[in-house]
């Protein structure tokens, strides 16, 4: 009969429901850009409901509350708020109270679920600290008996060995309370799914002249995100000429010192996503910003194409490839309703191309900033990193869409 295998383990307190309500607090710490189009927020809604249910459906349920939480925080409280409420069409409010209609009750058994789970980890807590409490006894016992045996000072003590006892803070446990462990989040792990991000560079550029960052020679399906990513974003395929073609239709903006900025529009395709198309909005653009206008128009594009949006490219005509205090508040707003959106900046000028996320700190920082224009930020930890999960394809072709 083999024996049990056992595990030492540290754990620290966490009430089950203190730590619910920290997950549905750090849910709800979202804003919206008043600045920014409505549209953009009704236009890609449904992205974050469907991020909530991959999640569930993959058994993240802590995940799934958030963003569940997350849409209902916008569209029932904030979205209230933007400027442009009055100008939204009854056809996208109704559509959207119908989502909420059924996101409600779907978080609330959710929540209970995620209250059931905690208390069960917190049970197996409190069994370790019963463990620990028995061992230490033990420790002490077995220390006063040997203590009480040791022979007088003054003979000459026998040689004695003695096994090491364990670490008093070590308790042993069974590989099915371990399988419980393995599953426990602690405060500090809620909203942080890409914490790898501290382990990457504060900036960077994936492309810089003819340095390449992705191997072009590789088919999409052969290519993968590190282990570490892959389960947390979904890769987006980015034909190789899409940068080429943004800057060729820029060139003019460029020459004259002006940005130039269009919208990454793509489908779901294999569980991730594939840019397809660049669509050039009407904008007016200056030495550093770019500002969309009439982005209906986007949406009409869009719904013909079956489009969502993936991000947005623009151009630093003079500057280097970075996102500006300006550039990351627009970027968040992206990133707010789908995490795999990405800012790909383009510095002709340099050479440079950089592609960028923000991080699950710099999405929390950005959305609680109440600053416009630019304005500087905290030196504290990076707000955004190079995006990881870009996957370079020379199969197909970016198409572009020009509506200036």
């Amino acid at each position: 009969m083999s024996q049990k295998q056992s595990h030492p383990v540290q754990m620290g307190p966490i009430e089950p429901n203190q730590r619910l309500q920290k997950l549905i607090a750090d849910s709800q710490r979202v804003s919206i850009d008043p600045t920014m189009p409505i549209t953009r927020y009704y236009r890609s809604g449904n992205q974050i409901v469907e991020t909530a249910d991959r999640s569930l459906r993959e058994g993240n349920l802590e995940k799934a509350f958030t963003f569940y939480l997350r849409f209902v925080t916008i569209f029932v409280e904030l979205i209230l708020d933007h400027p442009g409420y009055k100008s939204v069409l009854p056809v996208d409010k109704q559509q959207t109270k119908e989502k909420i209609k059924k996101i409600i009750p779907r978080a609330e058994e959710i929540r209970k679920k995620l209250l059931e789970k905690y208390l069960a980890e917190y049970e197996l807590y409190v069994k370790h600290l019963k463990l620990q409490a028995e061992q230490e006894e033990e420790d002490r016992k077995k220390a006063k008996t040997l203590q009480a045996l040791e022979p007088s000072t003054s003979k000459v003590a026998p040689t004695v060995s003695y096994a090491a006892s364990a670490p008093s803070q070590v308790a042993v446990i069974s590989d099915n309370d371990v399988k419980l462990i393995n599953q426990v989040l602690y405060p500090s792990d809620f909203l942080t799914d890409r914490s790898h991000s501290s382990a990457l560079p504060t900036t960077g550029l994936l492309l810089a002249g003819e340095d390449r960052r992705f191997d072009r020679a590789l088919k999409p399906q052969t290519m993968r995100q590190p282990a570490s990513l892959a389960s947390e974003f979904r890769s987006i395929v980015v034909p190789s000429n899409t940068m080429q073609k943004f800057l060729e239709l820029a060139a003019a903006n460029t020459a004259a010192n002006l940005e130039t900025c269009a919208i990454l529009a793509g489908r779901f395709e294999d569980n991730g996503f594939s840019l397809t198309h660049v669509i050039f909005p009407k904008q007016s653009g200056t030495s550093d910003s770019c500002n969309t206008m009439n982005e209906e128009e986007i949406a009409v594009v869009q719904d013909q194409y079956n489009l969502i949006t993936l991000g947005w490219i623009h151009t630093h005509p003079s500057q280097t490839a970075f996102l500006s205090s300006v550039d990351l508040h627009t970027h968040c707003s992206y990133q707010l309703m789908l995490e795999e959106a990405i800012a790909i900046v383009c510095s002709p000028k340099y050479g440079e191309t950089g592609f960028f996320n923000l991080t699950s700190y710099g999405m929390d920082y950005i959305s609680q900033c109440r600053q416009t224009g630019f304005h500087p930020h905290t030196n504290g930890q990076s707000l955004f990193v190079e995006a990881q999960h870009i996957v370079m394809s020379d199969i197909r072709d970016a198409k572009i869409i020009d509506l200036r």
